[in-house]
């Protein structure tokens, strides 16, 4: 069965107008041949992929579907093609970068900069998701490199680098009188309540927690969860709970918070961030990459 790519696009818009006069205008040509062409695609396909009638025209359920997986080869088309291109020199072309939120406060825009500068005819697309999606759209080729801050997620297939490393600190409230602190022990947070984050929502940061305070002795109390960054940073704010969370996150100021540092070794109270991307990376992605290491070395 030949679908050229031309067809399957017809078929598309089409579909996403629900009428032949409207898809031919945006496809630049003439409504007879149009409805030719989408005729000849059902005899190829063996099904009937539109109703037709006095209101217009709609899909069938094998429309439906077709529409969905055509949908998928000519993004798959499309990156094949773009990914060949971009190896040819590495320089020119589209870069698909996927992050998780904290990271575009802190790494993006200085990285961002510097590529602009040093690789001008390169186009980065960003994509924000969580460390999990993330990894996954890398493992399937819908995004090229990965910043993901659980690497535990990362499929076993990737190839993983730290390329930053932040301290881990203490998010009190400003009113709480450890605030004042220059630096805390974590011991000094025993008795305080905190608010956690759930497993399903940022599983590392939360095992984090556990882990350097299970090492300092205790287990913290949980006066609340949060499913996100914005509702771990109400809490805090509230007066009502502390939290651990990384040092990025001085680089957004929420008023009612103060971080204070911790004593104890680096390693033990280090969050890191990791670059992802696939065994074979092109010109563009090593570019990027090495980049993103000259400008944060690991640290």
């Amino acid at each position: 069965m030949d679908l050229s790519s031309r067809l399957i696009e017809q078929f598309l818009v089409v579909a996403e107008e629900r009428h032949f006069g409207r898809a031919a205008e945006r496809l630049s040509m003439r409504q007879p041949p149009l409805s030719q062409a989408i005729q000849r695609l059902e005899s190829r396909v063996g099904v009937k992929l539109f109703d037709r009638g006095p209101g217009g025209i709609r899909l069938t359920p094998a429309g439906e579907a077709f529409a969905a997986d055509a949908a998928r080869l000519l993004a798959a088309e499309s990156a094949a093609l773009g990914r060949a291109r971009r190896v040819a020199n590495g320089l020119e072309g589209e870069l698909r970068l996927g992050y998780v939120s904290l990271l575009s406060l802190r790494y993006l825009p200085r990285l961002l900069g510097a590529a602009a500068e040093e690789l001008p005819g390169l186009d980065i697309r960003l994509h924000q998701d969580s460390s999990a999606v993330v990894a996954d759209m890398v493992r399937a080729g819908s995004l090229d490199l990965g910043f993901v801050r659980d690497a535990s997620v990362v499929p076993a297939e990737l190839v993983t680098s730290v390329f930053a490393r932040e301290r881990v600190m203490a998010a009190l409230p400003t009113s709480h009188p450890l605030a004042r602190a220059g630096a805390l022990d974590l011991a000094d947070l025993r008795d305080e309540p905190f608010v956690l984050p759930t497993r399903s929502a940022l599983p590392a940061l939360l095992e984090q927690i556990h882990r350097v305070c299970g090492a300092a002795g205790f287990t913290p109390a949980a006066r609340a969860s949060a499913d996100d960054l914005t509702g771990l940073l109400s809490y805090v704010a509230s007066g009502l709970c502390v939290s651990l969370l990384t040092e990025a996150l001085l680089d957004l100021p929420v008023p009612g918070i103060t971080y204070v540092p911790l004593h104890g070794a680096p390693g033990h109270l280090e969050s890191t961030v990791t670059a992802v991307h696939r065994p074979d990376p092109d010109r563009a992605v090593r570019r990027v990459l090495d980049l993103a290491t000259r400008l944060y070395g690991g640290r």
